[in-house]
This record gives C-alpha cells, sequence and structure tokens, in this order.
C-alpha cells in the first residue's frame, strides 16, 4: 500500500470545460504530487468561450466542506479561487480561522479571482471590500494578476519598479508575501514575476512563450506554490517550484474547443499507453 501524499485544499468554483477553477488545481496539485480536496463555493456553465451561467453554494455548505476535509484529512496548505460573494467570503474567513488556516499557521494562498482573464471585474464591490478586510489579513500569499491588483489594490503595473510599488500595496492590505505576475504585461520577450516579503524579493524570468492557450494559468500556478507549501517548501522554494511548473504546463497548453484553450499538466504524466 502507497503512503499517503501530501494533502492540499482549494476553495473556488468549478469549470464545466475543464481548464480553469477547482479542476485546473486539482490538475496541477495531482501533477505536482499532491492529493487535492475541494470546497466547492460555485458551479460554472463555462467552455471555451466563456461562462454563461453561475449557480452559487450556499456559504454555510462552503464553510462545511472546509471543516469536513481538514478535521478529518488534514491539508499541509490550502488555496482560493473564485469566491463569488461577500457572503462566502466572510464564511471562508470565519472557517479557516477555526480551523487553522492562516498567514502564520497553515498556509493560506489568496487567489482572488477578482478580475477576467480579459481584464473585465468579476465580484461587486462589497466582496472586492471583504477580500481587502477579510482574506489579505489571513493570506500567507497573494497572487493576483495585474488587473486584481489595480482593482484591489489601485496599482497599474506597468514595469518593474510599478510591480514593487504593487507588491507593497498587497503587503499594506496585509498579505504576508505578495507575488507580481507579469504574464498580462505584454511587449516584453521575458515574463518577470516578482515575489515579495515586504523587505527582500526574488525575481522569477523566463521567456515569454508565444500562445494564445493560457486558460487556468493562473489557478495552476497558484496550486502549484500551494502544492509545494504542502510538501513543506518555504515560500522562494515553493514559488520558484510553481514557476518551474506553470512554464512547462503553458509550453505544453492545447487548443479547446472554439476558444481559449488550458495549459496543460499532462507532460507530467507518465505515458500509460501499452
Amino acid at each position: 500500500m502507497a503512503e499517503t501524499p501530501p494533502r492540499a485544499l482549494t476553495i473556488g468554483g468549478s469549470d464545466s470545460g475543464g481548464a480553469a477553477g477547482i479542476e485546473a488545481d486539482l490538475r496541477a496539485m495531482t501533477a505536482c504530487g499532491v492529493h487535492g480536496c475541494v470546497a466547492m463555493t460555485a458551479v460554472t456553465v463555462q467552455n471555451s468561450l466563456g461562462v454563461s451561467g453561475v449557480h452559487l453554494v450556499p456559504p454555510e455548505t462552503v464553510a462545511a466542506q472546509v471543516r469536513a476535509v481538514v478535521t478529518d484529512i488534514g491539508v499541509g496548505a490550502a488555496k482560493t479561487g473564485m469566491l463569488a460573494t461577500a457572503g462566502i467570503i466572510e464564511a471562508v474567513a470565519g472557517v479557516v480561522d477555526e480551523v487553522g488556516i492562516g498567514r502564520e499557521t497553515t498556509p493560506f494562498v489568496l487567489d482572488p479571482v477578482a478580475a477576467s482573464m480579459y481584464g473585465e471585474p468579476l465580484l461587486a464591490e462589497d466582496a472586492m471590500e471583504a477580500i481587502r478586510t477579510l482574506l489579505f489579513p489571513r493570506a500567507a500569499l497573494a497572487t493576483p494578476n495585474l488587473d486584481e491588483i489595480r482593482l484591489l489594490a489601485g496599482v497599474t503595473v506597468t514595469d518593474r519598479d510599478t510591480a514593487r510599488k504593487a507588491a507593497d500595496a498587497l503587503h499594506d492590505l496585509g498579505a504576508r508575501w505578495a507575488l507580481v505576475k507579469g504574464g498580462h504585461l505584454h511587449g516584453s520577450p521575458e515574463v518577470v514575476d516578482l515575489l515579495s516579503d515586504g523587505t527582500d524579493t526574488w525575481e522569477f524570468t523566463g521567456p515569454r512563450i508565444d500562445t494564445p492557450h493560457v486558460h487556468g494559468a493562473g489557478d495552476a500556478l497558484a496550486s502549484a506554490t500551494c502544492a509545494g507549501l504542502a510538501r513543506g517548501l518555504p515560500m522562494p522554494e515553493a514559488v520558484a517550484y510553481a514557476e518551474r511548473y506553470i512554464r512547462r504546463a503553458v509550453a505544453a497548453s492545447y487548443p479547446l474547443g472554439a476558444g481559449t484553450g488550458p495549459v496543460s499538466p499532462l507532460w507530467a504524466i507518465a505515458d500509460w499507453d501499452a
């Protein structure tokens, strides 16, 4: 019988197309050698062209899922994705305190999912404010995309200097560590992601991969980081591990449907063909 692997928890919404959301989280966690558990916040009607419907899970059911997983199975790290409403955010903040997930305890990765890959806001302002006031102060790491940084922290990132200002703004909201991702900053042959603990910074640089198929990239990067933390890596090493993973996942991305295809974990999976 195999040894039980490290466990991690994703708290977020589903993607019926299998490219983003908790499906992307589980794909990345599995590829990174971690057993992924789920607290679902919403069921989306979604394909490669976008989201056409959402059914929300009651906040008390979201909290109950977190409680059930952590008190029985246990997790080495947790992350959020789509939380959808202020009520769900409040329930998540309460239950992570209850079960010992947070900034200084079992690592809590905040991927705020406040803007789409095209930059449109995805949350009402009361939910944005709940993320600022309830989740950032509990986050070991915050991983917003550039549009989410603009919406949540009021900083527009255009270069390395403004990336550092953005990291400072995310610390001011309460996150212990901040990862400012440069994937949406087009016009450069390189992608530079900046990790900061408020004093020191680490830069992760790689070539920009020429593909339109990057659906789920932010989810996958946060999930791979969460997996690294669940495996006991310190934050800079967990982020470096996730950066290596996401570059290979973007390089292995594939078309799907008539729209944007997903980044892929399939490069990490053995060939089972007989």
